[in-house]
């Protein structure tokens, strides 16, 4: 599977200036990344934002570094920088790469999964998927293991933390459930495949762990 690409941290929005008159230029735009706001300005801004841009092709896991350039520098106001401003942006740790056939240990030790929206459960139809939305609206279902992680994963030290823990379900075989046998990287593996559009939806946000 070709490597992907999301953004990182949560839109905090423009910043105005305290002037009169009112200067309609933002003063910049804001991330909440890790332990730092950090300032981007309106052309990073937009940048960063078409990382959400194509939810359909974030469900196909389709959207990579390459086609986000190709994005920005074919849009109705084409970004000659476009592949400067990534690059930019992935140094920052505002856009994330990985690869969700390859190891993942590196990438989800140095980040969160925090969840947003609501959690919206199954339904008598497809009692194997549980949905994620806003205002009582799904915007994607997940397995349920997906489901667990998205919802309990923010306690943890890290996402890989939170993987090797939900692939340890001695807790549950002690009760005499059977065990699912399942690795860290099986576990962070069917979580991977369903960030891409989780985060495009707005449904989660990969944080960066403070170092």
């Amino acid at each position: 599977m070709p490597r992907i690409i999301v953004p990182a941290g949560l839109s905090m929005g423009p910043r105005f200036r305290y002037v009169r008159p009112p200067d309609p230029v933002a003063e910049c735009y804001e991330i909440h990344l890790g332990d730092d706001l950090v300032e981007l300005t309106e052309t990073e801004a937009a940048v960063w934002a078409a990382a959400f841009h194509d939810a359909e092709r974030h469900a196909k896991l389709e959207v990579n570094r390459e086609s986000l350039i190709r994005l920005l520098e074919t849009a109705p106001k084409p970004e000659p920088q476009a592949t400067t401003l990534v690059d930019g942006l992935i140094e920052r740790g505002l856009l994330v790469e990985f690869d969700t056939d390859g190891s993942l240990e590196l990438v989800f030790r140095k980040h969160k999964l925090l969840p947003l929206g609501e959690g919206l459960g199954s339904t008598a139809e497809e009692p194997h998927l549980h949905r994620i939305g806003h205002a009582g609206q799904p915007k994607l279902a997940v397995p349920v293991d997906v489901y667990g992680l998205w919802s309990f994963s923010w306690r943890d030290s890290d996402l890989w933390q939170a993987c090797v823990l939900y692939a340890d379900d001695s807790e549950n075989v002690a009760e005499g459930d059977e065990p699912s046998d399942a690795t860290p990287q099986e576990v962070a593996k069917d979580l991977a495949v369903h960030l891409p559009l989780m985060i495009a939806m707005g449904c989660g946000y990969l944080d960066p762990v403070p170092s």
